[in-house]
């Protein structure tokens, strides 16, 4: 197989600059995760076939970058601001090629730069920290995976808050099973085991069965991780 073979074209149009651009994507037949975590994050056979590394596209003509789940409306002035503050100080940068996981990285700070000039909603900035923190992860760099994924938490909560999740991938439970886990995950234990009750106490009215035993799985092992301790 040639090393390229796994990747494909696609083309973006860039909102700010309206630069058409070519950027990479792992085709659908080498996306096989062969392990999860609790908080989503996949496990790949290979690294480089993880989209994770691909999720961002960054325009290479002005840099403004985004994800797929950017919304197509900018509030006022926030397209001025993004060209003062990034397309006039864009260096040219590539990353429309195969990407390390250094270049990933990259991109996904290139993002939420973009995010925050944009006044993006939070689903969308929720999920930029949230999967640069499993890039951490799968460096092994904890300091930083716990630093995004507190940031992710605080998005999440906010898109629960102001309803911002509505119409897009992500379900009302799916939004409150990732509160209590990325809680958990955050040593907030009474905030996740409250979140973790609302996915459980809509079980009959939901037919997301999955993610009601996974609340349930995780209230499970933090009842138990507390007996321990109370124990020694």
């Amino acid at each position: 197989m040639n090393k390229l073979d796994f990747l494909y074209d696609k083309n973006i149009d860039c909102p700010i600059c309206k630069h058409t651009y070519t950027t990479k994507k792992v085709k659908r037949g080498f996306i096989r995760a062969v392990n999860h975590d609790t908080d989503f994050c996949s496990y790949y056979s290979k690294n480089e076939f993880s989209p994770l590394l691909y999720y961002v596209n960054v325009c290479p003509a002005c840099g403004f970058s985004m994800s797929e789940e950017f919304s197509p409306v900018f509030p006022f002035r926030t397209e001025e601001i993004i060209n003062d503050k990034i397309r006039a100080n864009w260096g040219r940068m590539n990353f429309c090629k195969k990407r390390s996981v250094k270049d990933a990285i990259h991109t996904y700070k290139l993002a939420i730069y973009s995010g925050v000039l944009k006044k993006e909603k939070h689903v969308s900035m929720g999920g930029l920290y949230l999967r640069l923190a499993w890039l951490y992860r799968t460096e092994q760099m904890e300091l930083q995976e716990n630093r995004f994924l507190k940031l992710a938490l605080e998005e999440y909560i906010a898109s629960y808050i102001n309803d911002d999740f509505s119409g897009t991938h992500l379900t009302e439970m799916k939004v409150l099973y990732l509160i209590g886990e990325l809680s958990r995950r955050s040593n907030e234990e009474a905030q996740a085991a409250l979140y973790f009750s609302k996915v459980i106490e809509k079980q009959n009215n939901t037919e997301e069965k999955v993610i009601v035993e996974m609340a349930k799985d995780r209230w499970r092992e933090m009842r138990e991780m507390k007996q321990k301790w109370t124990v020694q």
